[in-house]
Formats: C-alpha cells, sequence, structure tokens
C-alpha cells in the first residue's frame, strides 16, 4: 500500500512538473498562432509584450494569456491608438494547440479581458477607426467562427474596462467607464440563451450637452440566442438607470447594414420616488426616508432600423401628477408637481428627435412655478422654444433640495416670459436670432462669485426682454461700501446664463460712493505659485464686455477722494479702458485717459492725466506719484497746471509699481511761493546763498518739463528769477528720493561782498554795475537729508580778477589822455604857458605816481601791475630828457 502510495505521489508530482514545463515548449507556437491570427484579420499595428501558455490555470484545458495588447491604427486615423488591454485569455483544449493547418479551426471556449480600453471613432468624413478587420473572400463564416478561430464560448467576461465612442460628425460623445460585463451559455448550438450581467458608469454628450454625466447603469438580462437568423431576444431582464429600475421586452436583428430592434420598456412601479432616482446620487442624496405623493411613470417604444442613415422610431414618455416630496432634514415640501414631457422621433432621421415639455410645474410654499419649453434638432443646432410664468424664492431651494450651491442663494425672482432661439446663435451672439418677449424682476438677491471680492446685494432689478436685447429698466445695488443705479441694455444674458459667454451691454450708472476695490476680483493662484507667494492679485472679471457712462458723487481709489466724476468706462478682455473721464480734487480740475490692464499675471496700466489748477499742498500729500515725480515741490505753496503720460507695472494693491513707471509731465506753477515749512533741503540752500531770500523767490508761470524712466526723473532745465537774479535749474532724482541737480545763480557783482563793492564804486562805470557771475549750486544727497556745494569763493575771485583788469584799463586810458594834453601845450611854444606846462607835467606825474606807486598801500596793491609801471617810465623818459630817440618819437 505503501508503495502505490509513493508510485501515486511521484506520478503526481511528474505530472504536475510537466504541466509547468510542456507549455514552454509550445511557447514559440503559441506566440505564432498568434501572430498568424493578427497578420491574417487585423489591419492595424499590433504590439504586444507576451504570450503565455499555461496547463495549471484552466486544468484540464490549456490557458493562453496576452499580456500588454495595443493596437494603433494605420491612415486615416494614423498613429491614434484603437484599444489597449492589460490581458487578454483564452482557454482550449490541449489538442487544440497540436492543430498546425492553417485551414483547420481552432475551437476557443472561453475568453477573458481585464483593463480594456477602447476608443471607437467616426471622423466627420464617416471614416470608422474600428474598420481594421481584413476581409476574407474565400471564407464563408458565420458568427461562431471566424478565420481559423472558432468559438464555443461557455462562458466570458470583460472586466475594469472602459468604452469611448465619437462621432465627429454628429457631435456625439458616449463615454463608459468601470465596466464589469460577464456572460455564460453555449454558443455552439444553433438556438441557445445567455445569461448576462452588467454594470458600469455612462456619460453622454450630444451637441455639446450633457445629458448624462457618470450616471450608474446596471442590466441582468437573459438573452435569447438565435446563431443562425442573428436576433437576439431580451426574455426576462431588469435594469437600472441610476436607482430607477427598468424592464424591457424585444428583440435586435443583425442586419447587413445595421440592427432592426423592436423593444418596449416601463418602470415597474409608479412611486414618484423613481423621479427622483433618476437624479444622479450626488445630486438627489439619500432618497430611502424621503417622502414622496403622487405617481411617476416611463414608458417607450424603440422599434425600427438602426443603421447609418436612420435610427429606430422613438416614443418614450415621462408622466407625474400633482406629486411632492419632502426630505427629512430639510425645512420645504415642494408638492404640486406635474410633468408630461415626451421624447419622439417618428421619421427614422435623427435631426428629427425631439423633446417635448408640454408641463413642468410645481410649487414651494405659496410661490407657484409653471414652465413650458420644445427641444427641436438637438443633435445638431438646438432649437429652443421655453415659457416661463411664475415665482421663486430662490432661497427655498436648497431648503427644499438637497442641492449644494458655491455661494448660497437669496431672493424673489419673478419671471413672465417667452423666449425662442438656437444654441448657436447663443454661442455666437447672433441676436437677430434669440427672441424674448415678457419681464422678469428680481428683489433683493444676492450674488456671489469668486470673480468678485464682495457679494453684490441687488435690492431691486427689472427687466424687459425684447426681441435679441434686454432692457435694463431699474438696478439697485450695493458691494462693499458701493452704491449702484444703474438703466441700459444687456445683448447677451441668455449667453451669459447658459454658455459661460462675456455678458455685454450698454450702462448708465449713478452712484453716490464707488470704491474701486469693490470690484475687484481675488485671482486664485496654483497650488505650485502659492508656495512662492502668499498674495492675490486682483483682476478684472473676464465676464464682462460693457460700456459704462458713469457719474459718480465720490470715487475713492486708494487714498484719493474724487469728487464730482463723469466718462465712459470700457470693460474687455480683463482690461479697463477709461475716456474723457474728469473729476474735481486738490481744489481743481482732474482729466483722465487711458487703460488698465489685469490679463497678464502682472497688472499694467497707460494713462494721461491732466491736473488743472491743483493746489500743490494737498495734492503732493495725498498723491504719491506727485511726491515722486517733483518732491521739491511739495514745499510750495499755489496752483498747479500739469499733463502727464505714464506707463508701468501694477502692483497686488492697484497701485504703480515706480521703479516700472516710464513717461514724461509738463509741469506749470501759477501764483506759486515756498511755503512756511521750508524742509531741510530749502534750509541748506538759504545757508550756502545767503544772499537770496527764498521767501521772496519769483515762482510765477515757471514751466519745466520731466522725463522719467527706470525710477529716474530727469528735469529740463527751466529758469526762475529771484529780484534780478536769473536762475537755471536742471537735473534729476530718483523715486527713492535720492537728488543730483544743479542750480546756476547769475549773480550781480553787488552782492558778492564788500571788497568787490569797494572796487565797483572805485571804478564808478554803469557798465561795471551789469557784471555778473555764475555762481552753481550742486545739489546730492536726498531729499531728506540733502547736501549742497557752491563755487562762492572762486566766483568772487574771478569777479575781482576782472574789476582789477577793468580799473586798470581805465587807468591807462587816463594817463595817456594827460600825456597828450601835456604834448599839446608843450608843442605850442608860449613861455609863459610853457613854464605853466611844465607845473602842470609835475602835477601830472604826481598824480599818476601817487595812483600807481602813492602812499595807500591797499591802492596801490590793488592796481599796480608791471605794464603798468613800463607804460608811464616810457612816457616819462620820452618827456623828462631820457633817451633822445625817445624824445624825438614823442615829440613826433
Amino acid at each position: 500500500m505503501k508503495k502505490a502510495l509513493k508510485i501515486f505521489s511521484i506520478s503526481i508530482l511528474i505530472i504536475f512538473a510537466l504541466l509547468i514545463a510542456i507549455p514552454f515548449a509550445f511557447q514559440g507556437q503559441i506566440k505564432d498562432l498568434v501572430k498568424r491570427f493578427i497578420n491574417e484579420n487585423v489591419n492595424a499595428q499590433v504590439e504586444f509584450s507576451d504570450v503565455s501558455l499555461s496547463f495549471i490555470k484552466s486544468f484540464p484545458q490549456a490557458h493562453v494569456s496576452v499580456s500588454d495588447l495595443t493596437i494603433t491604427n494605420f491612415e486615416p486615423f494614423k498613429d491614434e491608438t484603437f484599444a489597449t488591454a492589460k490581458d487578454i485569455s483564452f482557454t482550449m483544449s490541449i489538442k487544440e494547440l497540436f492543430k498546425s493547418a492553417s485551414d483547420e479551426p481552432i475551437v476557443i471556449n472561453s475568453i477573458n479581458v481585464d483593463e480594456a480600453l477602447i476608443t471607437l471613432k467616426t471622423d466627420k468624413f464617416g471614416n470608422n477607426n474600428y474598420d481594421i478587420t481584413k476581409e476574407d473572400k474565400n471564407a464563408n463564416t458565420t458568427p461562431t467562427s471566424q478565420g481559423n478561430f472558432s468559438f464555443s464560448l461557455e462562458d466570458y467576461s470583460i472586466n475594469n474596462s472602459a468604452f469611448t465612442y465619437i462621432d465627429e460628425a454628429a457631435n456625439i460623445l458616449v463615454h463608459i467607464s468601470e465596466l464589469n460585463h460577464k456572460g455564460n451559455g453555449v454558443f455552439s448550438t444553433d438556438k441557445s440563451e445567455l445569461n448576462t450581467k452588467s454594470d458600469a458608469n455612462i456619460s453622454i454628450t450630444m451637441d455639446s450637452t450633457n445629458y448624462l454625466n457618470n450616471n450608474p447603469i446596471k442590466l441582468d438580462a437573459i438573452i435569447g440566442l438565435d446563431l443562425t437568423n442573428s436576433v437576439y431576444t431580451f426574455k426576462d431582464n431588469k435594469g437600472f438607470i441610476n436607482q430607477l429600475p427598468l424592464e424591457f421586452q424585444g428583440y435586435l436583428k443583425l442586419l447587413e447594414n445595421g440592427q432592426d430592434i423592436d423593444i418596449t420598456f416601463e418602470n415597474p412601479e409608479s412611486d414618484f420616488k423613481n423621479f427622483l432616482a433618476v437624479i444622479p446620487k450626488e445630486y438627489s442624496k439619500n432618497i430611502e426616508d424621503v417622502q414622496t405623493t403622487g405617481d411617476f411613470k416611463v414608458n417607450g417604444v424603440i422599434k425600427g432600423i438602426n443603421s447609418d442613415e436612420t435610427i429606430p422610431n422613438l416614443d418614450i414618455n415621462i408622466t407625474s401628477n400633482n406629486a411632492s416630496f419632502k426630505y427629512p432634514d430639510l425645512p420645504k415640501r415642494v408638492e404640486n408637481i406635474s410633468i408630461n414631457t415626451s421624447i419622439k422621433n417618428t421619421t427614422g432621421n435623427l435631426d428629427d428627435t425631439y423633446v417635448n415639455i408640454e408641463k413642468l410645474n410645481f410649487k414651494i410654499d405659496n410661490d407657484v412655478f409653471k414652465s413650458s419649453a420644445t427641444l427641436k434638432n438637438i443633435t445638431k443646432n438646438m432649437l429652443v422654444n421655453a415659457n416661463i410664468d411664475g415665482v421663486l424664492n430662490l432661497a427655498n431651494i436648497t431648503k427644499a433640495y438637497p442641492i449644494e450651491l458655491e455661494n448660497a442663494l437669496t431672493g424673489i425672482l419673478k419671471a413672465k416670459l417667452n423666449t425662442a432661439f438656437d444654441m448657436k446663435a447663443i454661442e455666437t451672439n447672433a441676436y437677430e436670432r434669440i427672441k424674448n418677449n415678457g419681464s422678469a424682476s428680481i428683489t433683493d438677491f444676492v450674488f456671489s462669485s469668486e470673480d468678485i471680492v464682495n457679494p453684490i446685494h441687488i435690492s431691486q432689478a427689472s427687466m424687459s426682454f425684447n426681441p435679441g436685447t434686454v432692457s435694463l429698466n431699474n438696478f439697485k445695488a450695493k458691494t462693499g461700501d458701493s452704491d449702484l443705479n444703474a438703466t441700459g441694455t444687456i445683448k447677451n444674458l441668455l449667453g451669459f446664463l447658459l454658455s459661460n459667454n462675456t455678458l455685454k451691454g450698454n450702462f448708465d450708472v449713478n452712484s453716490n460712493l464707488f470704491k474701486v476695490s469693490d470690484f475687484m476680483s481675488e485671482d486664485k493662484s496654483s497650488e505650485e505659485d502659492k508656495t512662492t507667494s502668499d498674495t492675490e492679485s486682483l483682476k478684472i472679471p473676464d465676464f464682462l464686455d460693457c460700456t459704462i457712462n458713469a457719474h459718480a458723487k465720490t470715487v475713492v481709489y486708494d487714498n484719493l477722494n474724487l469728487k464730482d466724476v463723469t466718462g465712459t468706462l470700457l470693460l474687455k478682455d480683463q482690461k479697463a479702458t477709461l475716456q474723457n473721464m474728469k473729476s474735481n480734487i486738490f481744489d481743481g480740475a482732474l482729466s483722465i485717459s487711458g487703460e488698465v490692464s489685469t490679463k497678464d499675471k502682472t497688472p499694467t496700466f497707460n494713462m494721461i492725466i491732466g491736473a488743472d489748477g491743483f493746489d500743490i499742498a494737498k495734492s503732493f500729500k495725498d498723491l504719491e506719484l506727485l511726491q515722486n515725480l517733483a518732491p521739491i515741490a511739495g514745499l510750495l505753496k499755489g496752483k498747479l497746471n500739469t499733463g502727464i503720460s505714464l506707463s508701468g507695472d501694477l502692483d497686488d494693491d492697484f497701485s504703480p509699481n515706480l521703479s516700472t513707471v516710464s513717461g514724461n509731465a509738463l509741469a506749470e506753477l501759477l501764483a506759486t511761493r515756498i511755503g512756511n515749512d521750508q524742509g531741510e533741503l530749502m534750509n541748506k540752500l538759504e545757508g550756502a546763498l545767503s544772499f537770496i531770500d527764498f521767501d521772496k523767490l519769483n515762482l510765477k508761470d515757471l514751466k519745466t518739463k520731466l522725463e522719467f524712466a527706470n525710477g529716474k526723473v530727469s528735469v529740463k532745465p527751466f529758469d526762475l528769477k529771484y529780484e534780478d537774479i536769473a536762475i537755471t535749474v536742471s537735473g534729476s532724482h530718483g523715486f527713492d528720493k535720492t537728488l543730483a541737480y544743479s542750480a546756476i545763480f547769475n549773480v550781480p557783482a553787488k552782492y558778492l561782498g564788500s571788497e568787490v563793492n569797494r572796487l565797483i564804486g572805485k571804478i564808478n562805470d554803469s557798465e561795471v554795475n551789469k557784471i555778473t557771475v555764475p555762481i552753481t549750486a550742486n545739489i546730492g544727497g536726498s531729499f531728506t537729508s540733502p547736501t549742497v556745494k557752491t563755487d562762492l569763493t572762486s566766483g568772487v575771485s574771478n569777479l575781482t580778477k576782472q574789476l582789477v583788469e577793468i580799473e586798470k584799463q581805465k587807468l591807462l586810458n587816463q594817463g595817456k589822455d594827460k600825456v597828450k594834453d601835456l604834448i599839446g601845450n608843450v608843442i605850442g611854444g608860449n613861455k609863459t604857458k610853457t613854464d605853466s606846462v611844465k607845473q602842470q607835467q609835475n602835477n601830472t606825474v604826481k598824480d599818476v605816481l601817487n595812483d600807481i606807486v602813492g602812499n595807500n598801500k591797499t591802492k596801490t596793491d590793488s592796481t599796480k601791475t608791471n605794464t603798468t609801471k613800463d607804460a608811464v617810465k616810457n612816457v616819462l623818459g620820452g618827456l623828462l630828457g631820457g633817451n633822445k630817440k625817445q624824445k624825438d618819437t614823442v615829440k613826433q
């Protein structure tokens, strides 16, 4: 007995070892088998990582597995992936592996597919990416065979897979995800039954309209198979859309050009809770404990040929009468619900499918809301005709139904209107095709959005709907501290509400107080950006495309209070354009034109600013821009006219980033003087230039031009006057208050000290009084800690040299005149005169000598020069008997 057990155990081990080892011997044959099938049947690029064979997994049958399968299309879908699968496995009898003849079919008993992703696509030219099977002209195949393979399936399964169907021509997208499907039966006989179980999530979008969004579906079905006639009959079936149960009967028959379908369905129960079951669970929440009254029925017939040219006729009806529901955790009940809706197609043409919402009415508290609509041409450019008549307290929506809104709704909506349009008219703003008639109003409505900082509280708004436009008859609102009162026209309200289009319109807006910061939005940075920056920049909402003619009694921007503001504001593409804006500020008139753009990450501005009669002290105290353009002007009292052209970036608070500002300015000072609080700079100038009383400085009609860029302001030379002193100023300063200026003072000589004045008096010449000396004051340092350097000493020295030279020339000329008179008397020959002349000569020479080498040392030091001495020596030598030649020369 022990020997028998030992032999049996050894035999089992040998068989098990053979079952493991033998597949390796067939590995090459299996790969060849798969490649042969692909080459003979598939017109596409097929790749896989491995093919394996096992006798253990499906013993006593062979198990063949293909791993990491990828199928890529050829033209016209070149390089597009048609299908991928992590694993596809087949089971078959071991003897099937030994078939080698190409005409001997291999029988497959089961197929299992894991994690398949398949995309079925039809392009706008009608080409299908799934037409990849090669035609076998010699084969007489049936649905149970294909090439060298035949199927005698007992079971199959598709696990954790997804299918996508795209029809570009019809603009249809169907996506099935999380698909699990299995079936078992006998396929080898002519007639049999297949027992299937399926569940998945489905999304359906047609012409940009989403009809199902990841809704769960489930189907348990017994399907009768008539393989001879290709007829599949639904015998005992029950499916679910969300939680709505559906039963259906009928058949589907395969035709050469499509399918013949005849199916009827209905929900087996009539409780109104079935209506809530249709709504996706994330919106309807748990409906088990919801209290309902009334009925809800769905039934339909799908009958006809489904082909490339036609669809089956449709007659689907949804009805409910006098129903109600109440969620146990919510305070409000929705009642008097009436629904009568049908989906029909009587021609078989897909474009003729239409939805008729004959009635959709309900009541919450005492508010009754009625509506009806028809939707035609739903697969292409959908045509909508809708009627609304009723009252709705928006706050009751979340009190009666468990919907989660990003922002709470409040307000009373009243509407009585009819609208007719096509969706493309909405999307393209073809206003002539949008027909509106009626009116609507809303009171106490609060609107919140990420696009604005503060909620907008609309106390009252009323609109009249006209073909193509909506008239805003009345609009009163507050946001933050700002108030608005507006009228105007809106061109695409439906486009804004239905298609995320921009809100277009023209408005006349009045406001008592308008704070710019109340209307700015916060730009939410990405998580990555937030790691590098804690700030959020303000943005102009991108959904606005409006022209606003505004009048505001007070506009607050930063720390400025503008009074009686009028102008036109254009909002478009996250850009605000100001046109002809005027205001009163700083006891003067302000005008602004230009634009601010927040489209890029860093906001930018480009402005032309005009100031007429600004109070200098007030404007330079409150306006940082003026403080930086001309800080010295802050010390002045009087009026300012200026025109400023500038551009640059804005910071996170919407203030100019001064390091990026560039432009130019032309300033004119009117009736201006230096104020009592002169500041450190003026004190330094007065100390260095004692001859000027800056309180008396004449600044009337002063004009200057400034240019600025890269944080620097360059001031072109400008002239001003202090009594009879002309002053020229030029230079530059930085927005950081650093100074680099020069002031040239053309100072009359009389201001330069007593020594200079004594020389001027000695000369006693009117021309001398006109002499001026340029004295330069170099101003550096900073505005709060300035430095002033002058060349006053060198100026006085130069002036002294000029005066000495003038006096020297004057004395020389006087000496020549006296000598000339002396010579005339000598030549006359009169002895009496001669004696007299000689006496005069002696006196003259004495005077000259006294002038030149007299006892007054100060005068001698200041007037004698070698040139004068030589000249006198020559004259005296010639006259008083020195060199004969000189005498003769003098006589001559």
